[in-house]
């Protein structure tokens, strides 16, 4: 890590990999170097073994531009052709390195001519710091410290500033640490998405204990489970959903802490805030992500501060994030979607969350004029249901800059019909709770691919195995797999499951995909959905985009229905657009005359509502196959 600091101001300017040194940095620096420092030095601070540099006597422009070139000369790494010339000039002690990309080109615009040539410079004698703490909540107090009255959180009339939400997670941790919440404990969160849940995340996060992100609708049974089974010490709980939250703590030996507007901050208070943040290293756990219990019981995916932190920053520059971002928080906060992209990114660039409690796509239209959302990030169903809201029409989304779909395929056609009614560049991208989530996206300085997943992000490769766990062919279908510094540590206390999901640092996800001949990976199902027809291979996904070509269709699901001779048959569930009429006769001939035989759905049936989860994400397990007679109803 290099960070630039100015230390006539002792502010920090930039850092290579995207966040700003601490006050344990600038404490440290001051007290070695004080004494020597003269207005415009620069100190440069690099991973490893913690040295420090003093570059004397630069104007900041200048040296910045000077380390425009090669990489950290300590690494020892090969260095390009074009500066061997520089190179050549060093002498021991001489260091070299890297700016970020916006500081290079600041720097270049402003440097003189002399400067933009000059390729090495001298460095001081290196100093050894303490290293500093990679724990997740220095994204948001170092947001906190470089501008305290910012807006960091919203929720209609209700503000949150930067200060205050550092002052309160504070708190928070002083509360739990009274109670006898130690480092590397775990501590369950159940809470909407309010100003609380950030609150309550980071409190717990400085604490250096381990965040257990819960679903407010969990009832007392699944409660239980999911503070037994991290054997969590506290849960902090949302006070409308108290009873399940009590009987689930009583299950499990854990405290219960109800969260009452006006009497949380009472409760706060009455605690001494812990102003320093707890240090844990990079390969320690923050969250345990439970995973949706599709295959049977959840699992607890361990993801680390590393996980977390690179996740955040990745999902900051794939959407531009900076202080004038609006995010709009309509994905649920426990869920590793809206907790990494929404929440953690936007904190990282010092923007603001605006929340929605539940989504509601009338009210996420109003909220997106009302508060001049810049970036909205959503499953598929949430742009299906803001496209087809009776307000679209007139609704002013001009401020959104950029959107981004996740959680599920979205088709083709909502993406295209909402980036037209709504004039904003829609990106889509894929992850799972293992991958903290994000693996790969669209990237908005590339060319993008409807249907597609986009390419891996940075640091991450992902490839296609077949059965044999060897990589297939372009265009033909494999499993997609995962290594990078976003794949989980494991599943908490499942070693034989993190042995079978993880194989030589790659993670097997359990999902289908194609790769084209520029590297864009397609969707093609879910391992698990795949309906074999007859010996024949049907992919659920295809059939439903087609099923949503149709102008009467809002949403549908293609599931597998046993059959005694064929092992399995297809069946479409369909909900229809407010006001639409159609047969579901209708309907499967415009399915059949699109598809090859054997893939129709021999059995469509029309319903209200598909069953969707926390996120939207419609739910195939809980979706109800009629009998034949019954399926024209």
């Amino acid at each position: 890590m290099l960070a630039f600091v100015d230390v006539d101001r002792l502010k920090v300017v930039n850092d290579a990999r995207g966040h700003a040194a601490g006050d344990r940095l600038l404490a440290a620096v001051a007290g070695a170097f004080r004494a020597k420092l003269r207005p415009h030095d620069l100190i440069i601070r690099y991973g490893g073994d913690e040295f420090v540099c003093v570059i004397s006597g630069l104007d900041l422009a200048a040296a910045t531009a000077r380390l425009a070139l090669v990489d950290d000369a300590l690494a020892q790494s090969p260095v390009n052709a074009s500066v061997t010339s520089g190179l050549a000039q060093m002498r021991p002690g001489d260091f070299c390195g890297r700016a970020p990309r916006s500081c290079r080109r600041r720097a270049l615009r402003q440097a003189p001519a002399a400067a933009r040539r000059v390729r090495c410079m001298r460095a001081a004698v290196p100093v050894r710091l303490a290293p500093m703490s990679s724990n997740l909540a220095t994204i948001m107090t170092s947001s906190a410290e470089a501008g305290p009255d910012r807006p960091a959180l919203k929720l209609d009339d209700t503000e949150v500033s930067y200060a205050a939400l550092d002052e309160a997670s504070a708190r928070v941790a002083g509360m739990l640490q009274s109670k006898g919440v130690e480092p590397g404990d775990r501590v369950g969160i159940m809470l909407p998405n309010v100003p609380y849940f950030p609150i309550a995340y980071y409190g717990v996060l400085r604490a250096g204990a381990i965040v257990v992100p819960m679903n407010v609708l969990l009832k007392a049974r699944e409660t239980g489970f999911y503070l037994k089974d991290p054997e969590a010490k506290v849960v902090i709980a949302w006070g409308d959903f108290g009873e399940a939250a009590e009987a689930g703590a009583k299950e499990a030996g854990a405290e219960c802490v109800l969260v009452e507007p006006g009497e949380f901050e009472k409760l706060l208070g009455e605690h001494e805030p812990l102003t320093e943040v707890a240090d844990r290293d990079g390969s320690d756990t923050a969250v345990i992500l439970y995973t949706s219990g599709t295959t049977g019981t959840p699992k607890g995916a361990e993801l680390t501060h590393d996980n977390m932190t690179e996740n955040a920053k990745v999902a900051r520059e794939l959407f531009d994030l900076g202080d004038d971002a609006v995010t709009l928080g309509a994905l649920p906060l426990f869920h590793s979607f809206g907790q990494t992209c929404g929440l953690n990114a936007t904190m990282l660039a010092g923007g603001c969350l605006t929340l929605i409690p539940r989504f509601d796509p009338a009210k996420a239209l109003e909220i997106i004029a009302r508060d001049e959302v810049t970036v909205f990030e959503g499953v598929p169903t949430m742009f299906s249901a803001m496209l087809n809201d009776p307000g679209a029409d007139s609704a002013d989304t001009s401020s959104l800059e950029v959107c981004a779909s996740g959680g599920s395929a979205m088709p083709v056609e909502v993406m295209r019909a909402f980036e037209e009614k709504f004039s904003c560049k829609v990106l889509e991208g894929y992850g799972l709770s293992e991958t903290s989530p994000v693996a790969s996206f669209n990237h908005p300085d590339r060319p993008n691919k409807p249907g597609s997943i986009g390419t891996p992000i940075r640091g991450v490769e992902i490839k296609l195995f077949d059965e044999d766990g060897k990589e297939v062919a372009e265009g033909e279908v494999g499993e997609i797999v995962i290594k990078g510094h976003n794949v989980m540590k494991g599943y908490w206390k499942r070693e034989d499951a993190t042995a079978e999901a993880i194989k030589d640092g790659w993670f097997f996800t359990g999902d289908l995909a194609k790769v084209d001949e520029d590297g864009f990976f397609f969707i093609v199902d879910r391992k698990k959905d795949m309906i074999i027809r007859g010996g024949y291979n049907v992919y659920p996904r295809e059939i439903e985009e087609v099923f949503y070509e149709h102008e009467s269709v809002r949403e549908a699901a293609v599931v597998a229905m046993p059959h005694p001779e064929l092992g399995e048959e297809v069946g479409a569930a369909v909900a229809l657009k407010e006001g639409e009429k159609t047969t579901v006769e209708e309907l499967q001939a415009f399915v059949k005359d699109a598809v090859a035989a054997y893939k129709y759905p021999r059995l469509v049936w029309l319903v209200d509502e598909l069953p969707k989860g926390p996120t939207g994400k419609i739910l195939k397990r809980e979706i109800e196959v009629p009998s034949e007679d019954k399926a024209s109803s």
